[in-house]
């Protein structure tokens, strides 16, 4: 029996033919429909949002909806066709549920999860993950979404950003005094190793290790995505 971590609800397949205006996906359903979809995800998909290629789509019931459906996952063939999360508001969702089971044992003990804590020099930012326990050093978790490959090697980020630049800053101020932990949700299974997207964004890829010189911790967790749900993998090599 597969031990999912999250499982999706009922999924409908269809066929992409284009994602525009960031937010917006034009899918032909098995049915022969054409619908528009609503595509969470701001970044611009590199490599994972080709017209042809298959998708899985979510429908709400919610009658105050503009778009019901919303796109959930694409299919790729890098090196195998394999499915790949594009919902960028599920993998916190998804580590929550992971961080509650200690699926990382990297973290060590802990007791107490928060979310979306204020840090920051100028106490404008939040981390995605705030985790403490008795006798324990606090842990700042950053959380970062990966769809971006060159076969098996994931990469992040795949654009220039300026706001993942400025929240690995943030986070080398923590240290030594704190721990600050950057964890890659690898969206798909078929990568093993992990590494900067120096090509997109070298300050990016710059500033990572200089946070890890510093000691800050990072997690390429790979989870496994299919119509059914996601189930953790592990890590992948981390390649700096």
């Amino acid at each position: 029996m597969i031990d999912w971590l999250y499982r999706y609800p009922p999924l409908y397949p269809g066929i992409l033919l284009k994602r525009y205006k960031r937010f917006f996906a034009d899918v032909q359903l098995t049915s022969g429909e054409v619908v528009i979809a609503h595509c969470p995800n701001t970044g611009p998909m590199t490599g994972v949002s080709t017209p042809g290629s298959a998708v899985q789509l979510s429908k709400s019931e919610n009658p105050n909806r503009k778009l019901a459906y919303t796109l959930e996952l694409i299919q790729v063939n890098d090196t195998k066709p394999t499915w790949v999360g594009v919902n960028t508001l599920l993998p916190n969702r998804v580590v929550k549920l992971a961080l509650a089971k200690y699926l990382f044992p990297e973290l060590g003990d802990y007791s107490q999860i928060k979310g979306e804590v204020v840090y920051g020099q100028d106490k404008k930012s939040r981390v995605d993950f705030w985790l403490t326990g008795i006798d324990t050093i606090p842990i700042y978790l950053e959380v970062k979404n990966t769809t971006w490959a060159q076969e098996r090697l994931a990469l992040f980020p795949d654009t220039e950003t300026t706001r993942g630049q400025k929240h690995l800053r943030e986070l080398m101020v923590l240290l030594p005094l704190t721990r600050a932990v950057m964890l890659y949700f690898i969206n798909r299974g078929d990568c093993t190793e992990f590494a900067p997207g120096d090509s997109t964004d070298p300050i990016y890829g710059k500033l990572l290790r200089e946070a890890i010189a510093l000691g800050l911790e990072v997690l390429p967790c790979r989870f496994d995505v299919s119509p059914e749900g996601i189930r953790y993998l592990g890590l992948a090599k981390l390649k700096i």
